[in-house]
């Protein structure tokens, strides 16, 4: 019996953006091989009157737009499939930073429900109520959720079991291990006047493990000071 199907849930005011990219490369072959599967959710579909408008002007004033909370929140009820198993998400840049462990996290789960803000943001109050995990994919602004949805799901997708040919190499990428990843290399040995590190070339496996490691730990150190010092604090602990 083939395990469930992992579900990924959009709510969004552009349905017609995905799956987007993720029909594309690993996604879209897992895609095809249902090992995920993906709906989308118009928000403005829940919107009444005549012009269906999910926005309004913020009280107290202010540049802007915000999205209504009492269309968000129909539009939420809609979904069949909420449960402590599938994490209700807002992408927010006042969230949580992504993260790669955030990532593992939502890819053990049935699944991830995304819901994507535009404009100013969501009311507050539907944060209030449904009390999602506002997630940030990083400090700078988006003209909304989508984009940042892309990054989240394609980066739980690549985790699932059969989206990888190669799963052992999950384990030593960026971010895996608490470090960035080591320089890779491929034919010819030598180009554009280039050579490979002769370590590389060897053929023993504990020299390269080595190198690799202090790669990591010398690119770390330079490029993430903050990852190299929670790095040496877990490393010590």
């Amino acid at each position: 019996m083939s395990p469930p199907t992992w579900q990924a849930t959009v709510l969004t005011l552009f349905p017609e953006m995905f799956p987007g990219p993720l029909q594309y490369a690993l996604a879209g072959k897992a895609l095809q091989q249902s090992i995920w599967s993906i709906n989308t959710i118009n928000i403005r579909d829940f919107a009444s009157g005549k012009h269906r408008s999910v926005d309004d002007t913020p009280f107290g004033g202010g540049a802007g737009m915000v999205m209504r909370a009492d269309v968000i929140d129909a539009a939420l009820k809609s979904i069949t499939l909420l449960s402590p198993d599938i994490p209700l998400v807002y992408l927010s840049p006042r969230g949580q930073q992504f993260t790669q462990k955030i990532a593992e996290s939502f890819a053990s789960k049935k699944g991830v429900i995304l819901l994507c803000g535009r404009y100013e943001g969501i009311d507050q109050r539907i944060l209030q109520l449904w009390k999602p995990q506002e997630i940030s994919v990083g400090d700078y602004i988006l003209a909304g959720g989508e984009m940042a949805a892309f990054t989240v799901l394609e980066s739980c997708i690549r985790l699932l079991p059969g989206v990888i040919g190669q799963p052992d190499s999950l384990k030593e990428e960026s971010f895996a291990t608490g470090l960035l990843e080591y320089p890779q290399y491929t034919k010819p040995a030598i180009w554009n006047g280039l050579s490979v590190p002769p370590v590389l070339l060897s053929g023993h496996h504990d020299e390269i493990r080595r190198w690799r490691q202090r790669m990591a730990e010398e690119i770390t150190k330079e490029r993430r000071p903050d990852l190299w010092q929670t790095y040496l604090k877990l490393k010590n602990e």
